[in-house]
């Protein structure tokens, strides 16, 4: 979704080869439930969390999307295995990641959503276990065309 259609590949190897991590190499590497797929579900995370669980096996992780502390402790309790705590400002994120990991030591605790090279210091807590931002979006593109356009 968030890299150059046609250099998916490509472009994940070079996040991997500079340091980063690729999350998920395409859809099938993770169950992740966004905030559409917990609507869908009359808002209920533990229902959509207990839902994918029925389906994606024992193998695949399910990550949750969530808004604020009180659905991220629900995605833990339902059996997430991680809790993307996503938009936060940076000292709320590092609370509530504080409070969900005392709660759910097991627990992924990622943050995402508004991180930035220039941010990303700032949610550097000992709670946290992953900061995502894209990589992939965050650079200059040419700007070219292949249009063809007839002699004047």
């Amino acid at each position: 979704r968030k890299l150059t259609p046609g250099f998916r590949v490509v472009e994940k190897f070079g996040m991997v080869v500079g340091g980063a991590d690729a999350h998920r190499m395409d859809l099938s590497g993770m169950a992740m439930l966004k905030d559409n797929h917990i609507w869908s579900n009359h808002g209920s995370v533990r229902e959509s969390v207990l839902k994918a669980k029925k389906v994606t096996g024992f193998s695949l992780k399910i990550d949750v999307e969530c808004q604020n502390l009180e659905e991220a402790l629900e995605a833990a309790e339902a059996g997430a295995d991680v809790v993307m705590l996503d938009n936060f400002e940076p000292a709320k994120f590092c609370a509530d990641a504080e409070q969900l990991k005392k709660a759910f030591p097991h627990v992924l605790v990622e943050g995402s959503g508004g991180l930035s090279e220039e941010t990303i210091a700032q949610y550097m807590c000992p709670y946290s276990d992953v900061l995502s931002l894209s990589l992939a979006q965050n650079y200059t593109c040419v700007d070219f065309s292949l249009k063809i356009q007839k002699p004047a």
